[in-house]
């Protein structure tokens, strides 16, 4: 049963409570997403990744992005880069923030900007560099490290289970493993059996990331990988209730009522987020899309919002588009 596959967790020397986690995605998991996921008890919500070059010049943008919140203790920021003197003064800087306890290099982000410049999966074309960035940041860290990487870059370079026993062999705390390589960005399936062999090839944390949708592919992926944990990305968005589904064993289909109540307050908290209401506006359109998704005639109420600026007219289409559709289950 599902249920028997969620535990504690260790990351160096951090109990985490259960092994169900939000994973970082750019653009989406920042402070509103990542505070109403948090109401359904992922054990870890990661932010979006952070430029450590960017971090190199202060940049108040980026810091936004590595801002956490009060009850996301143990907290985890994510970060990206290729150079490795760049990445360490980042930690450095990292190393001062008390509000941060988990900090995670991504190595498997596939977009193009990023891998053209070595980052992100573009570190896979070049491990001599990934065992540099792990040795240095493992070394400088007062935290524990973590790696986010990828099956590899293409079918003729596949790189987890070499980044992972470098990984092992510097003392990072835990490796997540999307079962696709950058070509495959989120096409097709992600490869079990690749995260299943890392998982038998160290023995630090191995977290399992790719196409977790419900409760029966969380129970698949532990069953037949052995990971230690989950991590969800896509899966989430639009269903925050996803975590709630797995730690209980059984899948949650909100109400209407419960649907649009979370709606509201995702629109707040991006309010209380963003300095002005037009830029969280602009933020929300992409969340109260996956939300509708699937919803009677939801696709004229989302191309009303995607036309909408003012807050306060996207917050009446939404209440009066769900009370035509309590109407019409009252019918």
């Amino acid at each position: 049963m599902l249920k028997d596959y969620i535990k504690e967790i260790k990351i160096g020397d951090i109990t985490v409570k259960n092994n169900v986690f939000l994973a970082p995605m750019a653009g989406v998991t920042d402070i509103p997403f990542r505070k109403i996921c948090r109401k359904f008890n992922p054990g870890l919500t990661f932010t979006e990744m952070a430029s450590t070059k960017a971090m190199e010049f202060n940049s108040g943008k980026t810091e936004k992005i590595l801002q956490v919140m009060d009850n996301e203790r143990p907290s985890v920021v994510q970060i990206f880069g290729s150079d490795k003197d760049v990445i360490c003064k980042t930690i450095e800087k990292l190393n001062e923030d008390d509000s941060i306890d988990i900090i995670d290099i991504n190595m498997g982000c596939p977009a193009p900007k990023l891998v053209k410049n070595g980052d992100g999966a573009g570190l896979l074309l070049n491990l001599d560099n990934v065992e540099e960035i792990i040795k240095a940041a493992t070394a400088i860290s007062k935290k524990p490290i973590t790696v986010k990487t990828r099956k590899g870059f293409n079918d003729n370079i596949i790189t987890a289970v070499d980044v992972a026993k470098i990984c092992e062999k510097y003392g990072v705390a835990m490796i997540t493993i999307h079962g696709r390589t950058r070509e495959e960005y989120y096409s097709g399936k992600a490869d079990l059996d690749i995260i299943k062999k890392v998982k038998e090839s160290v023995s630090i944390p191995v977290i399992a990331n790719g196409d977790i949708v419900d409760c029966k592919s969380a129970e698949k992926m532990f069953e037949y990988t052995g990971c230690d944990g989950i991590m969800i990305a896509r899966g989430a968005q639009g269903n925050p209730w996803i975590f709630k589904s797995i730690l209980d064993g059984k899948d949650y289909t909100p109400t209407l009522d419960e649907l649009l109540d979370i709606i509201l307050e995702h629109i707040k908290y991006a309010l209380d987020n963003e300095e002005n209401k037009k830029q969280a506006v602009l933020k929300m359109r992409k969340h109260i899309a996956w939300y509708l998704k699937g919803l009677k005639n939801s696709t004229y109420v989302k191309d009303r919002i995607n036309r909408e600026e003012n807050i306060d007219e996207v917050i009446k289409i939404l209440k009066e588009y769900f009370a035509s559709l309590e109407v019409a289950c009252d019918n």
